[in-house]
């Protein structure tokens, strides 16, 4: 078919701007991640878009702009925000634009030249100012002099500089309520005794009379003195260090004896002013808290030197990209375009930092369509401010009995007078019923000053003397009488006149106070407080535009937060929604009602409700795509929801896109711009699949009855001669298995079907996966730490291990509310959970509550802590831990989860059998079976493969005599499968257990279902397992045991958590395919055998011990991505890693396998492998029969007792059987995929 000539020039012209095939998809201006597509996230973010839209259309918004604000994306919530530091009291060590040892460097244009990897560019500008916020008499501060002595010394190429505060200084200043009266500390005795007091203002002086390089000199050797003294307790640093220092610093310089000039300004204590404000100015930053940091260009870093070079490499690229757009030259101050475009007047990491995702409340939700205590709140503004429009609000909610909260009002109100043009404040009282008359009449009092006089000049001075009156003489109920009332309400009188406020007014104002309306008025907000806001009663917090700050009895708010707060805030959420609200034309509404306050509190509840929209701020200018003959339009403009996507129509990823598309554009009506963006040429065919997507609907629930139908996938049509797989695609905490099922799901030839030529299969929603990654401050992930999940009465259900892999762990679960804590033994001796964010508590939280409330799953981010003393324990053992090795041979576990072992006994099972035993003691089995159970782990896919297994656990049940259980990937098990085997279990007297893992989104996956069922055989031995299994054997389903597996389970396999069988190379006509013996693999193995993965051993409290799993699964990470690397996955992958993790090589005769081994050592052997023979090529049916003379009698008692179990007949073993041949017929069609050796 010819293609139309203009669309084939409008989709050239469209693929100057987008990649041929590359496929994108927005919703409302943000794009949606399509790769994994979720249609429940995708339904929820509609449906918050409706619900907003319809908020706003509430808020009396014109259509236009709500649209407007619906498809508008906040700005990117980028990590840089810059203390802006500039002042004074930094001291520069050098000026790499001034300074003669700079001046032949190079220029600014050489930041753009290619340099080597780690190579440093000497340019002469002030690019990077690194500035320490130290303590110069803590072991950080001298250290961090240290560091920069050495690096300035080298020439490193960097603008080095310190900020000096004294830490028992700013002590004081907070015990003084973030204020000191300096004549008190004038007259302190105890300055003496601050030696951070002496340092700087020794500093100073040195700097001001002998240079800056003169002064740095001097706090090296302060450090030099402390390190070199060996009278100093714990290294700690002492006043003749200084005292020293000082003078070995000035004796070639000074021209009067050096301690002549200590004396006296010890004794005058000179340069105090200086010293006060610097300190007063580090504590005004609020990075006195962080004891020593780096600000690089006012980043806030950790003061170590790896911290600094990674703060560089990150400024370097920045600038790089602003010096190519122009936007630097050689005449810009780096310094102060950085801080005036991104800076911040102070540091809180509550507020800025990375402590957690900020908390959010929708303030809209709380007012629309009713009464609310939002509506009677009145609002106090900076002087000369009050009919300005005010976008960022901050909900100040105080108790005032508490000296907390009046710490917290007081400084609202400092804030205020500081003046602020764009930000208001409200005060919502959130006290207890019970409180005391003179509280009530506080806050009346304030009530009254805000509703009546916010708009005179001195009412937030009246309002601070009132809250000191009221703080210092009438706070504490106990001291109070009912005559001290009367006397509190005049000298509020006298307060009142002495501001300009009429105390007539006042007097008529609280003649008709009721106690009892005052406090109805106060449970209502209260209530408000804890519905709406989430609050506790006693609570104090600042809510700025929908963002809830919580203040615990450690964290103090200060005015300058509440600027750092309103900045940041209008920065990120605010200021977008203003612009587009200026822009309203108002209609419906009296213009009366357009006042100040009616925009503020348009601009507040908008802000606070978009806020918490769950939303990528990466956008793409679909604009720019032209669409008249190349796109499909669908919807009107007026729709609220407005989707684009640009598809490739021959994708994978279209067939699902278009398919959501569809659903989306039936139940929301949107408006749709879907611009087709095909590949230029094709090589192949580029779908290989035929794809349905379900989605439940109405219509699947009967109108009759309460029969549930279920959403249906229908495929007509299909080819009958090809061999098809079905496979489902589903979200990704999904667990889904089939639970009827006739036919082989993997082998479908629908020509044998008969003549219905028809298969159905049902699949069932199993579990949901429940995942999280585990992280411990400062540190990397701690592996091998052990979780248990369940709930409060049976605390224990599902147990797992933490990875090394971004400290990722996973768990099987179902909606509920569940409780994850340590598990008892090592994790629990070691660590404690990390308190959340928000949490204000005296004692660590012994469990963590989840909740699965729907079926989008759940990731789980926690946080754990070493216990005071165990800082430096390692949860894991190394590798060649020798006792360890002794223990084992011995036979005594001390090992780490030797507890949990104990105390979860009889707890852990699988989710479809709870098991008595647990393969961890003696006991009697079943049908006469006594012993250590014997663990065993296998896996099959298809109806061919779960024959084989069937015969393989006859096999082992034959010959021994011990109790077994069996481990089975549930993956990948049919129906029948299922179905068969309790029955077999209670007929041959064995145990069971159906166990599965997901596989993480973040490891490398797998495309062919074959590879996919290799990897689960190696991959995720250390998590598939309940943690109180000890030891399992892997038995390949297509192998019959001739030996007694206790023999195997029992031997000693010197201390290596893998025990594999190396190949035989006794028949020498297969030399030829020998590949480990050349080349690559004879170089890696150095002398090593490689190992056949048929049948190994996995002693698990050692391979979780050393982090084997971890190992495993970076060296997979890393070779997987190579299509032309582990070619047997399964098999070269531990062969392959063995220098790491160590293989025990068993004895010959536990495998033999006909391809490789020579028949002189088949009688000796104890496991015979159905390997594939590379040069025959003979079906597995065939083979068995040939190779192994008990395999017939085997397979014909299997077959019989399932048969016997699913109502079916079977025909004599000696006769042929047409199941056997079509069985073949399948295997052979799919025989590419069964190319391994072993197999």
């Amino acid at each position: 078919m010819k293609l139309n000539d203009a669309i084939k020039d409008e989709i050239i012209a469209n693929q100057r701007m987008i990649p041929p095939g590359k496929s994108l998809m927005a919703l409302n201006g943000a794009l949606v991640n399509i790769e994994d597509l979720d249609l429940y996230l995708l339904v929820d973010m509609v449906h918050q878009d409706l619900m907003l839209a319809d908020q706003f259309s509430k808020l009396k918004l014109p259509q236009s702009i709500v649209r407007k604000l619906i498809s508008t994306l906040p700005p990117s919530e980028s990590n840089t925000f810059r203390v802006d530091f500039r002042s004074t009291h930094v001291h520069y060590l050098n000026n790499l634009e001034e300074d003669a040892i700079y001046k032949r460097w190079g220029s600014l244009n050489e930041i753009l030249m290619p340099v080597y990897p780690g190579q440093l560019r000497y340019i002469r500008k002030n690019l990077y100012h690194a500035v320490y916020v130290i303590d110069p008499a803590s072991l950080c501060g001298l250290e961090a002099v240290e560091m920069i002595t050495s690096l300035y010394e080298n020439s490193f190429p960097m603008r080095f500089g310190v900020i000096l505060y004294s830490a028992k200084f700013i002590k004081k200043i907070e015990m003084g309520g973030g204020e000191i009266e300096l004549s008190a500390v004038e007259n302190d005795k105890q300055n003496g005794d601050d030696i951070s007091s002496l340092i700087i203002r020794l500093f100073i002086y040195v700097k001001e009379n002998h240079g800056v390089q003169t002064a740095f000199q001097f706090l090296s050797n302060v450090n030099r003195l402390r390190i070199e003294s060996e009278d100093s307790v714990e290294d700690a640093l002492e006043i003749h260090h200084v005292e020293g220092a000082f003078v070995d610093t000035l004796l070639p310089k000074a021209k009067t004896p050096p301690q002549d000039i200590l004396l006296k300004l010890e004794k005058d204590q000179v340069y105090k002013e200086q010293f006060q404000e610097s300190s007063m100015f580090v504590f005004k930053m609020g990075l006195s808290k962080l004891k020593c940091c780096l600000l690089m260009n006012g980043i806030v870093r950790d003061s170590n030197e790896e911290s600094l070079i990674n703060a560089m490499n990150d400024e370097l690229s920045r600038i790089q990209e602003q010096v190519y757009f122009g936007q630097i030259n050689s005449r810009t101050d780096v310094l102060d375009k950085f801080l005036s475009e991104s800076g911040c007047p102070r540091y809180n990491p509550q507020i800025v930092g990375s402590k957690g995702k900020p908390k959010f409340t929708s303030l809209s939700r709380s007012i629309v369509g009713k009464e609310s205590v939002l509506d009677d709140i009145s609002y106090l503004h900076s002087p000369n401010t009050l009919d300005d429009v005010k976008p960022v609000t901050h909900l100040v909610v105080v108790d005032v009995a508490s000296k907390k909260g009046m710490k917290l009002l007081r400084e609202g109100l400092q804030y205020l007078v500081g003046g602020s043009k764009i930000a208001r404040l409200g005060i919502l009282y959130n006290m207890n019923s019970s409180v005391d008359l003179h509280s009530l009449l506080f806050a009346k009092i304030i009530e009254i000053a805000t509703s009546s006089y916010s708009h005179k000049q001195k009412v937030l001075n009246f309002l601070n003397h009132l809250c000191s009156l009221y703080e210092n003489e009438y706070m504490v109920p106990s001291s109070l009488t009912l005559e001290s009332t009367p006397v509190f309400m005049e000298k509020v009188y006298e307060l009142a006149d002495a501001n300009g406020l009429p105390s007539k007014s006042f007097k008529a104002a609280l003649l008709d106070f009721s106690v009892s309306r005052m406090k109805d008025h106060l449970s209502k907000v209260a209530q408000f407080i804890y519905w709406q806001l989430g609050l506790e009663y006693g609570v104090n917090a600042v809510i700025t535009n929908g963002r809830v700050m919580l203040f615990g009895d450690e964290s103090t708010i200060l005015s300058h937060d509440l600027y750092l707060l309103e900045s940041v805030e209008f920065k990120l959420r605010v200021k977008h929604v203003v612009e587009i609200v200026e822009e309203a034309k108002w209609q419906d509404i009296d213009p009366d009602m357009l006042t100040s306050k009616f925009i503020s509190d348009v601009i507040m509840f908008v802000s606070s409700s978009m806020a918490m929209r769950e939303r990528s701020s990466e956008s793409a200018r679909f604009e720019v795509l032209s669409a008249r003959q190349s796109a499909v339009l669908l919807g009107t403009e007026d729709s609220i929801i407005h989707i684009d996507a640009v598809l490739d129509p021959l994708s994978p990823i279209s067939q699902k896109l278009s398919s959501v598309l569809r659903v989306l554009g039936k139940y929301v009506q949107p408006s749709m711009r879907i611009v087709l963006n095909p590949m230029n040429s094709l090589v192949d065919i580029p779908l290989k699949n035929y794809y349905r997507y379900v989605v439940p609907t109405m219509d699947d629930f009967s109108s009759i009855d309460d029969t549930v139908n279920g959403p249906k996938a229908f495929f007509a049509n299909m080819p009958l001669s090809k061999t098809l797989t079905m496979n489902l695609d589903v979200p990704e905490p999904w667990l889904v298995e089939p639970v009827i099922a006739i036919h082989d799901l993997d082998n479908i030839l629908l020509e044998n079907l008969g003549d219905s030529r028809t298969l159905q299969a049902v699949f069932e929603l199993e579990a949901l996966v429940l995942t999280g990654h585990c992280s411990e401050k400062d540190h990397d992930p701690p592996r091998g730490l052990q979780l248990i999940l369940g709930t409060k009465t049976t605390p224990h259900l599902v147990d797992t291990l933490v990875m090394a892999n971004l400290g990722y762990w996973q768990m099987k679960v179902s909606p509920g509310v569940w409780y994850l804590q340590l598990a008892p033994g090592r994790s629990s001796e070691l660590y404690l959970l990390e308190e959340d964010g928000d949490e204000i508590k005296d004692q660590r939280p012994l469990s963590k509550r989840i909740t699965i409330n729907d079926l989008r799953g759940k990731v789980v981010h926690l946080g754990v802590v070493k216990k005071k003393g165990k800082e430096h324990e390692n949860l894991l053992v190394t590798s060649d831990n020798d006792s360890h090795l002794e223990e084992t041979k011995k036979g005594t576990r001390t090992s780490w989860n030797s507890n949990l072992l104990k105390w979860a006994s009889g707890f852990i099972g699988g989710s479809d059998h709870l098991k008595k035993s647990q393969g961890t003691s003696a006991e009697h089995g079943k049908g006469g079976r006594h012993g250590k159970t014997i663990n065993i782990f296998s896996i099959a896919s298809g109806h061919l493969y779960e024959r084989f297994l069937k015969i393989m656990i006859l096999s082992v049940l034959k010959n021994c005599d011990r109790p077994v259980k069996f481990w089975f990937i549930k993956n990948y098990l049919s129906p029948q499968f299922k179905d068969v085997i309790p029955k077999m279990a209670e007929e041959y007297g064995f145990e069971y257990e159906l166990v599965t893992y997901k596989w993480p989104t973040w490891l490398h996956k797998q495309k062919e279902k074959q590879r996919i069922i290799w990897a689960y055989k190696i991959l995720f031995l250390d998590v598939i397992f309940p943690l109180s299994l000890e030891k399992v054997i892997f038995v390949d389903a297509d192998q019959i045991v001739r030996a007694d597996m206790g023999e195997l389970y029992d031997m000693d396999i010197k201390g290596r958590p893998l025990a594999y069988t190396p190949f035989c190379d006794n028949n020498k006509e297969m030399d030829g395919y020998r590949f480990w013996r050349q080349g690559f693999w004879k170089e890696h193995l150095r002398g090593r055998p490689y190992h056949i993965s048929a049948l190994y051993v996995v002693d698990l409290v050692k391979f979780r011990e050393t982090a084997a799993g971890d190992n495993l699964r970076v060296f997979y990470e890393t070779l997987s991505k190579d299509p032309n690397s582990l070619a047997n996955l399964d098999q070269d992958l531990p062969n392959y890693a063995q220098h790491q993790v160590p293989i025990f090589s068993l004895p010959q005769e536990w495998l033999w396998c006909e391809s490789w081994c020579g028949n002189s050592t088949k009688t000796k052997a104890k496991t015979i492998d159905l390997c594939n023979n590379p040069m025959t090529k003979e079906p597995k049916l065939q083979g068995a029969r040939r190779i192994v003379p008990e395999w017939v009698d085997l397979d014909f008692e299997a077959r019989r007792f399932t048969a016997k179990i699913l109502g079916e007949e079977i025909d004599e073993p000696q006769e042929p059987v047409t199941s056997l041949g079509e069985s073949q017929n399948l295997i052979t069609d799919n025989s590419s995929k069964e190319d391994k050796s072993e197999l």
